[in-house]
């Protein structure tokens, strides 16, 4: 009888630690909390130099065929002479030419 009613303990035990286990709560994770849809900032950034704005390091790094004298030349042309009206002003300052123009006419931009 006492195995009995050993067995009908240790069953008992089992059986209520097995409920308890499943009937626990889960444990949330981090990545439930976090947005299901990003937000995009509303700013959108434009891929373009704007040539009365950049400086002669932006200008050297982003154009093509535009090494630090042209940089500086396009600088100094709009420093002495005001911001651009066009992009095709950019003819005017010394050593750009036709060609130099015509890669960089789609990364350019006055504003």
């Amino acid at each position: 009888m006492r195995t009995g009613y050993f067995y009908s303990l240790i069953f008992v035990l089992l059986t209520s630690t097995s409920v308890a286990a499943i009937a626990a709560p889960m444990v949330k994770s981090g990545t439930e909390n976090a947005p299901l849809v990003m937000e995009i900032s509303p700013q959108v950034q434009s891929d373009k130099v704007d040539l009365n704005q950049a400086d002669a390091s932006t200008l050297q790094r982003e154009l093509t065929g535009v090494g630090e004298a042209k940089a500086k030349a396009i600088v100094a042309y709009r420093e002495s002479n005001g911001p651009f009206s066009s992009v095709d002003e950019l003819l005017e300052v010394k050593g750009i030419g036709k060609a130099i123009l015509d890669k960089n006419r789609e990364k350019l931009e006055v504003n």
